[in-house]
């Protein structure tokens, strides 16, 4: 039985305060936790100026605006998210940093809270091990933009319980989202398809093979696609699609995953997509 209620979100970055707004709007009661004051400023106003698009739509009331931002507490410490039954990390995409914050979860949190991860590529096994409770980790990979997107894919590490996948399942289908379980591989699903085209492109844009907006163009028309995958990559973020890249080519040990030059000079050069202005395209600020 589903016994999640209180929820924490670790990374009040674009993921995190997506995943954060959407708990909150089903009427969980949230713990959105940022590195520091300034960082959890930006993530929380980024959850604000969410609500109020679709309000201007005419999809939310005013009065639901106030009550989903009501139930967000923001707090600089891990301390404060001892209460929680679920905690969902949406941190940088780096396997050490994230085992870091495993061990110091599994330290303040109540035995029976799940921890979730929502890493794009990396073993929810090995994070579980920095744990003493590895049948209470699971991979919970949101898709990019959080309130729009259906799809949760759920990774079940070697040691997750069958209690586990199933109160995470129907938490997600709690929020409108849809389920669909992945095997513990590195980049899962998702990103294992979805990451070779993106570096494919990159190397098409690089060889000359076409511009960045013919590339995007032709893939949207040509292949139903509703964003071409350079408008798609800086929309994720270049740093994430570099180290997304960088974990298959390790773990999987194929050519096929070698991250393009284009996109590591880009990175290198802060360049990261839409969040800072500049990536395969340029953005108003």
């Amino acid at each position: 039985m589903n016994t999640i209620k209180r929820v924490g979100v670790v990374g009040a970055g674009t993921m995190g305060n997506g995943i954060a707004q959407v708990f909150a709007h089903h009427k969980y009661g949230v713990t959105l936790v940022e590195l520091d004051e300034q960082l959890l400023e930006r993530g929380l106003s980024g959850i604000k100026r969410s609500l109020e698009r679709v309000e201007k739509k005419g999809r939310l009331e005013p009065e639901t605006v106030d009550s989903v931002l009501g139930r967000i507490q923001g707090s600089t410490a891990l301390s404060d998210l001892a209460g929680c039954d679920l905690v969902v990390e949406a941190i940088t995409e780096n396997e050490e940093i994230k085992r870091g914050l495993f061990r110091e979860l599994d330290r303040l949190l109540p035995e029976h809270a799940i921890l979730a991860s929502n890493t794009s590529s990396i073993s929810i096994t090995a994070l579980a091990a920095a744990t003493s409770r590895p049948d209470r980790v699971i991979g919970m990979h949101f898709m990019n933009p959080v309130p729009v997107m259906k799809l949760v894919e759920v990774i079940r590490g070697l040691d997750t319980s069958d209690e586990t996948l199933a109160a995470v399942k129907q938490t997600a289908e709690t929020l409108g989202k849809i389920p669909v379980e992945s095997n513990d591989y590195p980049g899962f699903v998702a990103n294992r398809v979805l990451m070779p085209m993106i570096n494919e492109a990159a190397f098409a844009l690089m060889e000359g093979v076409a511009g960045a907006d013919a590339i995007d163009d032709i893939i949207k028309l040509g292949l139903a696609h509703p964003m071409g995958p350079l408008r798609l990559a800086d929309l994720i973020g270049l740093d994430v699609c570099l180290s997304i890249l960088q974990v298959l080519h390790r773990e999987l040990g194929d050519s096929k995953y070698r991250p393009c030059p284009l996109l590591k000079r880009l990175v290198a050069a802060g360049h990261l997509g839409n969040k800072t202005g500049r990536g395969f395209h340029v953005y108003e600020a």
